[in-house]
């Protein structure tokens, strides 16, 4: 018991750094974890092990909004609150559009572990008889997020097609150890950097502010993030961000904070509902439950249950964690050179890229900054940008 609770506090801490740091991302540990498994195992479980991938992938749900929030440096999953993020930011209420995002995280976590008992024969029922559709879903989910873009649909579609392209080309070649890391740090990392130094934006006082949100609009959100991710969760291609826009397409005339906490529950409920996949389907949908299943031989009803319990803990630390991360943020932004801390955080994005994929990793970076820039100076959501996972599933799926 000792050494699950080491192997919970050692996730916490590791989801910290990587919810941080732009660039750093769960599914990079998790792969890293189960590479060096064969010495780890010397030293301690499997089962420590994957409790240690499951906490730092949870707390990372809830920590990945200080950086998209205060610096404009997403994740694919965090992409979408960088701009109601970054507004309230720019209007002194940084720390309070990260407690939205940590009241969506907190509840999303709270209500799926309080729906599992529900989710697990729905699950099981409804997904052989989807799966045989799962290909038309997804173009039927990619072609509706496309025709949404009210700014211009064209160039929504071209994004979609020249992500989806980058990420053919990417995935297929063979010698390239970590072909995501240098491309979604291009298409959502850098490439957002690069816009905030562009237009050099000084950062005003913030002030530890309450979160301004209804009941009823937190409701709302959560009721959105539930159908929403569930979608998410058994799609492949689909992350977070696509769930995000499907959701608030439904939930009509949503707030700014409103629709931070849709955000902020989604990031949680998906990660959660991937483990149920991988408990009733026996389906990975993402990085770290992919390494989870290699840990793990038989993923059974003890483990699910030890899972949950780990989950309530991680839950309720990250919540405590990232509140007054955001505070610290909120002291020390304005002391800070923020064109100086973009540029530290590129330099590191590249560094870490040389150093996981080599030049190659460098020129995937360098391409997928460009494509990824573009969307923002054309106005167009950047969740076209999961063309690049997307296309290359369908295309999996019909070929």
């Amino acid at each position: 018991m000792i050494e699950i609770f080491i192997a919970l506090l050692l996730g916490c801490l590791a989801g910290i750094i990587t919810g941080l740091i732009p660039g750093v991302h769960i599914n990079l540990v998790a792969i890293l974890v189960l590479s060096f498994s064969g010495i780890l195992l010397l030293h301690t479980s499997p089962i420590a092990l994957a409790v240690f991938i499951l906490s730092m992938s949870l707390l990372h749900t809830f920590t990945d909004s200080c950086p998209s929030i205060f610096l404009g440096a997403p994740d694919s999953d965090t992409a979408l609150t960088v701009l109601p993020g970054h507004k309230l930011m720019l209007e002194g209420r940084g720390y309070e559009a990260v407690k939205l995002t940590v009241i969506g995280s907190f509840l999303g976590l709270i209500l799926t572990i309080i729906l599992i008992p529900i989710f697990i024969p729905t699950v099981g029922k409804i997904y052989p008889i989807i799966s045989e559709y799962i290909v038309y879903i997804l173009i039927i989910s990619s072609l509706f997020l496309i025709l949404r873009d009210t700014n211009s649909k064209t160039w929504a579609l071209i994004i979609f097609l020249m992500a989806g392209s980058l990420g053919l080309g990417v995935l297929n070649i063979p010698t390239l150890k970590q072909p995501l890391f240098p491309m979604l740090s291009g298409l959502f990392g850098t490439s957002g950097l690069f816009i905030s130094l562009k237009d050099k934006v000084k950062i005003p006082e913030q002030k530890i502010t309450k979160a301004n949100v209804s009941k009823k609009e937190i409701s709302q959100a959560l009721g959105g993030g539930i159908v929403a991710s569930s979608l998410s969760g058994f799609l492949p291609g689909l992350g977070a961000a696509q769930a995000a826009i499907i959701a608030s397409s439904f939930l009509k005339k949503m707030s700014t904070e409103g629709f931070l906490v849709l955000v902020g529950s989604i990031n949680t409920i998906v990660m959660m509902i991937s483990f149920v996949a991988l408990y009733v389907i026996d389906k990975a949908r993402n990085g770290s439950v992919i390494a989870i299943s290699k840990l793990l031989e038989n993923f059974t009803i003890g483990t699910f249950t030890l899972f949950i319990g780990v989950a309530l803990i991680v839950g309720a630390i990250a919540t405590v964690v990232t509140l007054n991360i955001a505070k610290i943020f909120s002291k020390i932004m304005t002391k800070l050179s923020y064109q100086k801390i973009i540029i530290s955080i590129i330099i590191l994005i590249i560094v870490l890229t040389y150093i996981f994929s080599s030049w190659i990793g460098l020129l995937i970076l360098t391409v997928s900054t460009a494509v990824g820039v573009i969307p923002p100076l054309k106005g167009i959501g950047r969740n076209h940008l999961m063309g690049c996972l997307i296309i290359p599933v369908i295309l999996f799926f019909l070929l």
